[in-house]
Order: C-alpha cells, then sequence, then structure tokens
C-alpha cells in the first residue's frame, strides 16, 4: 500500500472514530459535565493535591476555559484549594467529599454508558476491539509519547532565536512588549563578546528549538543564571529540570561557590521550580519598563556548598 492509501486509511477511520467519540461525549459525559470537565475531575482525583497549571499542561486545556473549569467546581464545592506551605502563591487542588460523591457518580454513569454501547458485541468481538485499542495505544504511545530531548550548546544562529523565544513568548503571555525583548537582546551581545566563565545551552525536542538557559560569570565565585525559557507547548516534559541540572552542574565544575538571578514576581511555574532547587528570594525592585504597568522584579539566590534536594 502507498504512503498516500495508508493517510487515507488513516483519515478515514479518525472521521468514523470521531463520531464515536461525539456519541461518547453527548451520551455519556453530556450531563451535567462535558467530557473536557469530567477529565479535570478524573485527573485531580487521580493526582491527589496537583496544581491547576499541573492538570492543564497534562490535558492541554487552554489556559483561560482551564480558570473557568476550576473557578467553576469551587463554587460548586466540587473541589477545594490548599495554599502551598512553601509558595504561598501556589494552590494545591483537591475533591472536596462532594466531589468525590461527582467523581464516583461519573464512573458509574460512563461505565454503564459504554456497556450499553457495547452490549451487542460477541465475546469475540469485544476481545478483537479492545486488542486492537491496545495495539494503538502502544504504537502511537512508543512513537509519539518518547520524542527526542537534547540540551547542547549553543552555536551560530541559536542567539538571535533565544531573543526571538523570549520575546514573542513573553509578549504573548505576559504583555511585556519591545522593550524586554530589547533587553535580552542586549544583553546576549554582551554575552557573546566576553563568554569567559560562562556557557548557553538550547533545548531541542525533534530538532526544534524550545527553550535555553545561561550562566554568565558575576566573579571569580559568583555566577549569574540567565536567560531560561521554555516554550509554553513543551512544558511538564521534564526540559526545564533538564535545563536547571545542567546549569548548576556547569557552575559546581567552574567552582563557583554561589549563583543568583533576577526574575519577575508573576512567572509562577519558574519560581516554584526555583524553589525546588532551594533558591531563596532575597530582593525584590519595581519595574515599568516592559509592560508599562507596574512588575515586581526578583532576585533569587542559592549557595552552591549546600547540596539541592529534589
Amino acid at each position: 500500500m502507498q504512503s498516500t492509501q495508508y493517510v487515507e486509511k488513516i483519515r478515514k477511520f479518525n472521521r468514523y472514530y470521531a463520531n464515536v467519540l461525539g456519541k461518547i461525549d453527548q451520551e455519556i459525559y453530556n450531563q451535567p459535565f462535558p467530557l473536557t470537565e469530567a477529565r479535570v475531575i478524573t485527573e485531580i482525583n487521580y493526582r491527589n493535591g496537583c496544581t491547576a497549571t499541573e492538570v492543564r499542561e497534562n490535558l492541554g486545556i487552554d489556559r483561560g476555559y482551564m480558570s473557568r473549569i476550576i473557578q467553576r467546581f469551587e463554587d460548586d464545592k466540587i473541589i477545594e484549594k490548599k495554599q502551598s506551605t512553601v509558595d504561598k502563591r501556589q494552590y494545591s487542588l483537591y475533591l472536596t467529599e462532594y466531589g468525590k460523591k461527582v467523581y464516583d457518580e461519573l464512573v458509574d454513569h460512563a461505565n454503564r454508558g459504554v456497556s450499553k454501547m457495547i452490549q451487542r458485541l460477541s465475546e469475540a468481538e469485544l476481545s478483537e476491539l479492545v486488542t486492537s485499542m491496545d495495539t494503538i495505544e502502544s504504537i502511537y504511545t512508543e512513537r509519539s509519547a518518547q520524542p527526542e530531548v537534547v540540551i547542547r550548546p549553543f552555536k551560530a544562529g541559536d542567539v538571535g532565536y533565544v531573543a526571538y523565544l523570549h520575546g514573542r513568548l513573553y509578549d504573548e503571555t505576559y504583555k511585556f512588549g519591545k522593550m524586554f525583548e530589547y533587553y535580552v537582546m542586549k544583553g546576549l551581545t554582551e554575552f557573546m563578546i566576553n563568554t569567559d566563565g560562562g556557557e548557553l545551552w538550547i533545548a531541542e525536542v525533534n530538532g526544534e528549538t524550545v527553550g535555553s538557559i545561561a550562566i554568565t560569570k558575576s566573579s571569580d565565585t559568583v555566577a549569574q543564571l540567565r536567560w531560561f525559557v521554555l516554550d509554553e507547548n513543551h512544558q511538564g516534559m521534564g526540559i526545564g529540570k533538564r535545563l536547571m541540572d545542567t546549569a548548576l552542574n556547569f557552575c559546581k565544575e567552574q567552582l563557583y561557590q554561589h549563583v543568583f538571578l533576577w526574575t519577575v514576581s508573576t512567572l509562577d511555574a519558574a519560581r516554584y521550580l526555583y524553589q525546588k532547587y532551594n533558591f531563596k528570594l532575597t530582593e525584590e525592585k519595581p519595574n515599568e519598563e516592559w509592560t508599562g504597568t507596574k512588575l515586581i522584579e526578583e532576585r533569587w539566590d542559592l549557595d552552591l556548598t549546600d547540596e539541592p534536594t529534589q
């Protein structure tokens, strides 16, 4: 069979199965929760104490839609939020007793709905159906869920893209505007002139540049962590941790005793990672240059003589 025939076969199956999924969504999950909301409830049940960001990233839900779901669930007493003892800006999600009852009812309703859909199938047909599902899942998971992630030192052409990635991501997500991209480019240009005691690393997924991190020399014993960025479409893959490990291992190899970084208070995911590596918030200052509104810049410090505990 030629490649185009494979493609047509897959598209034909997709069209058919989309109708099956639509029927499942309509008949099983439509009342009182659509499929996406049912998945959120299920995720919170299985990942007891997770954050809304973790659920959103794992399920691939739009940020705004996820926020509305969480607000509705909280208003309806389905979930409760508990403030993190480490970062008071972070909240963990738990099902309430009522939420657990809702989850149990969803499972029961879904089981009865699927049972109704397959009641006319014979044992042999059911076995063949489930086996085929397992085959599709295993083949696709093996090929698609294990992307090739590479962390490498920068090379010619990378620095401009690092500035572009910062400018695009921070403007689209945080409305930082053009001045922030200038600030990034200025720092990168200075780094290119003198890379002594420092390094810039690039994160790639299947050959696509998705992030970066750098270490620059502040003094013989102190380093600065800079240009740590990761495309939001590739968060939740452990890439941020690999970038951080690469940078801190480099610091130890260079015999730095201390490393610091600057960030802003609105970057919750990055701040959470810094805390995991035992960085401590040591300084705050206002910034009205990037967004036109007041931001709080934060300095975080880490003593490298203390081993970080993950």
